[in-house]
Formats: structure tokens, sequence, C-alpha cells
């Protein structure tokens, strides 16, 4: 058999494993921002709120950026929950200090205010990359 395919058969079941681990914490850990946070994200975005709509954006890839490295040189499992974790703390942190240079970063939201949103996206993708960088 050529090398290639069996560097395939044997390297594709790991490839599909991790990656949808990846995807489930993706999913887990945006859950898990979504309830944390005050306001009701995904609410205001079928009202209409763009604001809301752009700060769920930010924190989604924010949060799979880190992963995305992580899944890229990770050697299990075990090390991607650890880093996925990290990445759901990181983006917590990063939205309180938000929070605090912006005071009342959950009403600005609500209110559709699109320029606490930016920054808030600005924020969350930098310390994103930062992590992500920072897992190689």
């Amino acid at each position: 058999m050529n090398t290639a395919i069996e560097g395939f058969v044997s390297g594709f079941p790991h490839f599909l494993v991790m990656t949808a681990a990846a995807g489930g914490l993706l999913i887990l850990a945006s859950t898990v921002y979504i309830l944390l946070t005050p306001w009701k994200e995904l609410a205001l975005v079928r009202g209409g709120n763009g604001a809301a709509g752009l700060a769920l954006a930010g924190a989604i890839v924010g949060l799979a950026i880190p992963l995305a490295s992580c899944l890229a040189s990770s050697i299990g499992l075990f090390d991607l929950a650890i880093w996925s974790a990290v990445a759901l703390l990181l983006q917590l942190i990063t939205y309180r200090l938000v929070d605090l240079l912006l005071s009342g970063l959950p009403s600005r939201i609500q209110e559709d205010e699109a320029g606490a949103a930016i920054v808030l996206i600005a924020a969350k993708l930098s310390a994103a990359m930062l992590l992500a960088a920072g897992l190689w």
C-alpha cells in the first residue's frame, strides 16, 4: 500500500476524534460564556440587537482561535480540554476588564451601542491571538 494512503488510514481516525472534540469544546465553552454574561445574547440577537450579535460573534471567534491553535499543537484530548478551559477563562477575564474600562458594558450592549461591542471584540480577539501564540 502507498505510504501516503497508509498515513491517511492511520491518522484519519485521530483527526476525526480531535476535530470533533474541539468542535464540542467550542460549543460547550460558548454555552458557558453565554450563561455567565449578564445579558441574554441570543434573545437580544433574535430581537435585532446588532451590538449583542457582534459581542457574541467576538466571543465565539475569540474562543475558537486558541482552540484551533491547541488543536494544531496538542498531543491528546486532555491537553485540548485543559487549554479550552483556559481560553474560556481568558475570555471571561477580558470581558470583565472591558467592563471596568467602559463601565456599564451590559447596559451598553443591551442598548445596542456598537462602539462598546467593537471594543469588546477587539479585546477578545487580541487576547485570543496572544493565548494562541503562547500555546506554540
